[in-house]
């Protein structure tokens, strides 16, 4: 079994389906793994973020460029 290594937190749960489509569609091994917890009612979402992706370390790059191209999609379609 591979190593798995964090590759970034996710800010919320449309970033994480987004990117979860985007590292598919590229056939990247990937993990996510949410913050929420149903007895504290998401509670660590909202002090940690919506979770973590990991990947393999030589997808960690690709995956980091990936999520700050969304990121930027997103603040320029906010102006």
């Amino acid at each position: 079994m591979e190593d798995y290594k964090k590759a970034a937190t996710l800010e919320n749960e449309f970033e994480a389906q987004l990117l979860e489509s985007i590292l598919l569609e590229r056939n990247i091994p990937h993990r996510l793994r949410s913050y929420h917890d149903t007895a504290f009612d998401g509670l660590f979402q909202t002090q940690k973020g919506w979770g973590i992706i990991s990947a393999p370390e030589e997808h960690l790059k690709e995956i980091k460029e990936v999520i700050s191209d969304l990121r930027k999609w997103d603040a320029d379609s906010l102006t």
